[in-house]
Formats: structure tokens, C-alpha cells, sequence
């Protein structure tokens, strides 16, 4: 009679403890920096390269190989597409074009991504949009640090918080 019951039990017990072990993070960070001196807003964006591939391939139906030695010009330019669908800045309500300038991999698996805004000068306000990777996972967070006139602000987009307005 002891077995019946201990055998459910450790089953149980190794379903709960091996759920905790395997849970992934879905978090991006990215840092939106304005450097008044140059008149710029420099992006830098981190994200899993295993997650992006991922989301470019339920958005765009191709399997893509961005980050990785099978990358190819077609991959990188839609993800390209993607970065400029998906995060998106206003500066005192006018849209400006991101200029997507360089990547590199980190540690295997972190997409580090080099953008720019060019020509900013002092703004009232900025908002920004980052809907990176949630159309994917809906458990998807992009943490985004904005620095600009001294002051530092981390705001949180996720599935249900998509864009933020700072005001300075």
C-alpha cells in the first residue's frame, strides 16, 4: 500500500522541481542613452539570439539564423525589419528613423544590437515604443533604461504595457 502512494508522490515532486529548473527568462534590455553633445540618441539592445530567431520566424513563416554562423544578408536585414516594427521612438510627438548600426554576440547567445538616432536636440518629451519578442511569448519583458538631461528612468514593457511617455 506504501508504494502506491510514495510512487504518485515522487512523480509529483519531480514534475514541480523540474518545471522550476527548466523555466526560461523571456527578458531584453535595452539602454536609450541622449547624448546632448553629439545631438544623439544612442540604443544599445540585448536579446536572447534563440528568442529572436524564434520571433522572426512566427512573424515572417522563414526560418532565420540571426546571431549564428549560418546567418545570411537576408536574415539580417529582416530582422532589420523587425527591430524598426517593433521599437520605435518619438521625440516631442515627431517619429524618428532608428539607424541600425551594428551587432555583435555575447557569451554565445546574447544579440548585443547598435542604434542611433541623429540630429536630437534638447526635447520635452520622449516616447518609446518596444513590442520586441512579445508577439512571441507573451511572458516576453523588455527592460529599457533612458538616460537624458542627468536623469536615469527603467520602465518595464510587456504584453499589456507596450509603450511609455517621458517627459523632461
Amino acid at each position: 500500500m506504501k508504494r502506491i502512494l510514495i510512487y504518485p508522490f515522487i512523480g509529483i515532486l519531480f514534475l514541480s522541481l523540474s518545471s522550476f529548473a527548466f523555466h526560461k527568462f523571456y527578458v531584453g534590455v535595452f539602454q536609450v542613452e541622449y547624448a546632448a553633445e553629439k545631438k544623439m540618441i544612442q540604443i544599445t539592445s540585448r536579446i536572447f539570439v534563440d528568442d529572436l530567431n524564434n520571433a522572426l520566424e512566427k512573424k515572417y513563416h522563414k526560418k532565420t539564423f540571426v546571431g549564428t554562423e549560418k546567418e545570411t544578408p537576408a536574415d539580417l536585414d529582416l530582422f532589420k525589419k523587425y527591430l524598426a516594427e517593433n521599437f520605435t521612438i518619438k521625440i516631442n510627438g515627431q517619429s524618428k528613423p532608428i539607424t541600425f548600426l551594428s551587432k555583435e554576440v555575447e557569451s554565445g547567445d546574447v544579440l548585443i544590437c547598435y542604434s542611433r538616432i541623429k540630429d536630437i536636440d534638447k526635447f520635452k518629451s520622449i516616447e518609446i515604443s518596444n513590442t520586441l519578442l512579445v508577439d512571441w511569448s507573451s511572458e516576453q519583458q523588455n527592460i529599457t533604461h533612458i538616460s537624458a538631461f542627468g536623469t536615469k528612468r527603467s520602465v518595464l514593457f510587456t504584453e499589456s504595457s507596450r509603450k511609455e511617455l517621458l517627459k523632461y
